[in-house]
């Protein structure tokens, strides 16, 4: 765990990421760091929870995790959030490679 991006955050066992969502993109995708949050886009709306189920499940598919494992902590409504990753601490420098690719 050496050299963790600043939008990544070890919680015990658990990974805590602060994203910054961009919703009704034309592709799903993991931009890189913004200042201290991952930007992520995703083309779901920012309607009913529609793009927090997007960027979980891109979040989990890049993570190589079950989406179950990956919520929404904080900012369900502001493009700023945070999202748990369940368990995902051993794993963080797989993790934050898997983002970066």
């Amino acid at each position: 765990m050496t050299g963790l991006p600043s939008y990544c955050i070890v919680r015990g066992v658990d990974l805590e990421l602060r994203v910054k969502a961009v919703p009704g993109a034309k592709q799903m995708e993991l931009v890189g760091a913004l200042g201290d949050r991952l930007k992520v886009r995703v083309n779901a709306p920012p309607e009913g929870g529609k793009a927090n189920d997007a960027i979980c499940a891109l979040i989990a598919a890049r993570a190589s995790i079950k989406e179950r494992d990956v919520s929404v902590t904080a900012g369900a409504s502001s493009p700023q959030k945070t999202l748990l990753l369940k368990g995902a601490a051993a794993r963080v420098d797989e993790i934050v490679k898997a983002f970066a690719s």
